[in-house]
């Protein structure tokens, strides 16, 4: 929590001092509006996040059950956990900084460099810096893809609720359901042993991560969502 109000007033002071502007120009002020677009953003995402690990429970001959110890105490602290570590990342990642790139730079420009940024920094999160090549590229171009999705929401909508919304959809089923995830076993717990991918089926789940998803939001914000007529890009 005290790293969330450290972003946050990191945030204002940035927005005050350097673009001269309130930090209400990020979106944060809630409405009808963007609270719908957080649940939309949120059921896609966790949608896809649940054919995912279904089809990976396929491909991989394992199942999952649900976890006997599991209460709500735990799915509350899981949910929460998700939660901060999710509005943090949207704050420094697509908060003031692309923002301000969007003003210098253009929409395009600087959803693509907060995108690279975002897949660079998860070598460090996931700690794969420094390891095999082609785990560092398979990570970049994931993350990164997600990081797009994420960084054009926040550019179409001009809010963080879209954003957070897709960010939350998929994390929460990932670590919270699936237990995939830093917080350990949670809901549902696998069970059996995984058999190994081959390229293929790799393929296809890059695909799902890195095109499917990131190309069905993008090109919604492009072809269909109308932006109000006073942050329209």
């Amino acid at each position: 929590m005290i790293g969330l109000l450290v972003v946050f007033l990191l945030s204002w002071l940035l927005l005050r001092r350097v673009a001269h502007e309130p930090i209400a120009v990020l979106g944060i002020a809630p409405s009808k509006r963007r609270l719908v677009e957080f649940l939309v953003g949120g059921l896609f995402m966790a949608g896809v996040g649940v054919i995912n690990f279904v089809w990976q429970a396929h491909f991989k001959k394992i199942g999952y059950q649900l976890n006997p110890d599991y209460g709500v105490g735990q799915l509350l602290a899981g949910s929460l956990w998700v939660l901060k570590a999710v509005i943090l990342e949207e704050l420094v990642f697509r908060g003031v900084l692309l923002y301000m790139l969007i003003k210098s730079i253009g929409a395009v420009r600087a959803c693509l460099v907060s995108s690279l940024v975002f897949g660079v920094y998860h070598w460090f999160s996931y700690e794969v810096f420094g390891s095999r090549l082609v785990l560092m590229v398979y990570i970049l171009l994931v993350t990164g893809s997600g990081g797009w999705m994420f960084s054009y929401a926040f550019a179409k909508t001009r809010s963080l609720y879209a954003s957070t919304g897709l960010h939350l959809g998929w994390n929460f089923v990932a670590a919270v359901v699936f237990s995939s995830g830093p917080i350990g076993s949670q809901l549902l717990l696998q069970q059996g042993e995984a058999v190994e991918w081959n390229e293929w089926v790799t393929l296809l789940f890059f695909s799902l991560q890195a095109i499917v998803a990131p190309g069905a939001v993008t090109w919604y914000l492009t072809r269909v969502y109308r932006p109000p007529a006073d942050h329209a890009c």
